[in-house]
């Protein structure tokens, strides 16, 4: 099964994945919190950049953070000791393979991993096994296919399908988020419910434009500017001047608009 990160694993990356999450805790998890004694698993922490809000979120939670990449595992270590938190014990470990018995923890917490996964139901599914009867599941994934901007640009589009078609290639899917409910439904949930959370940027939030716009989305499409070229789906002009004209929607008159999928399930 596939667990390809298209963006890889170096330092630029990791900044990006910082800035997406200083910039969208209010949005992705002002609504996650859990009690006091709870058990929670966040499955696929990657370098931390969920799991310090995750933790002061919920205090007096005990979390247990896993990642298959080790190094991965060690930045989000080094991360949550920086911030002082003390409720997050680290494990590298697969989503597939988990080294813990079934009904081990209260709730599971999966962020911005399905769309790297080439058998997401399966994983939703093996997930469900640790999980205690009447525990709960929380997802949040984007979906690429819900950005649209002004002014328009079809050498942005182009640009951003590229980030679209190297995910699936490596057997992932980067508009997975649309697909949330009939996913957590296949795996045997119950008590779906899926809400879109859309991060709307024009030039009266600032913030967003610089946080959002710049150095989350377009970053990250910036990101696969080698691997799309080298591979042939796009040509090296096209992909500049998409990017170029994804910077020019942060300018006094531009806006900017991307969806994200947040759903809680039951077992």
């Amino acid at each position: 099964m596939n667990r390809a990160y298209v963006h890889g694993y170096d330092p630029r990356e990791n900044i990006r994945l910082q800035d997406q999450a200083s910039t969208l805790t209010e949005l992705l998890h002002s609504d996650t919190f859990y009690p006091a004694g709870s058990s929670v698993l966040e499955a696929g922490c990657g370098v931390g950049a969920q799991t310090v809000t995750l933790a002061k979120n919920s205090p007096d939670a005990l979390i247990t953070s896993i990642d298959i990449s080790e190094a991965s595992v060690s930045e989000a270590r080094r991360k949550t000791d920086a911030e002082g938190v003390t409720n997050v014990q680290f494990k590298q470990a697969d989503i597939y393979n988990l080294p813990y018995g079934p009904d081990s923890f209260d709730h599971i917490f999966i962020c911005f991993v399905l769309e790297h996964l080439s058998q997401p139901a399966d994983a939703l599914r093996t997930l469900k096994k640790h999980l205690r009867r009447n525990g709960t599941i929380t997802v949040i994934e984007g979906d690429h296919g819900s950005a649209y901007f002004h002014p328009d640009s079809d050498a942005a589009h182009k640009s951003i399908q590229c980030q679209v078609e190297l995910q699936r290639r490596a057997g992932g899917n980067a508009m997975i988020g649309r697909e949330l409910y009939p996913l957590l439904s296949k795996a045997g949930y119950s008590s779906i419910h899926v809400s879109p959370r859309m991060v709307y940027v024009d030039s009266g939030k600032p913030a967003l434009v610089e946080g959002f716009t710049k150095k989350t989305f377009t970053a990250m499409i910036e990101g696969i500017r080698e691997p799309a070229i080298k591979s042939g789906i796009i040509e090296q002009n096209l992909f500049d001047q998409g990017i170029k004209d994804l910077y020019r929607t942060t300018e006094p008159d531009g806006v900017f608009c991307y969806t994200f999928f947040k759903a809680n399930g039951k077992k």
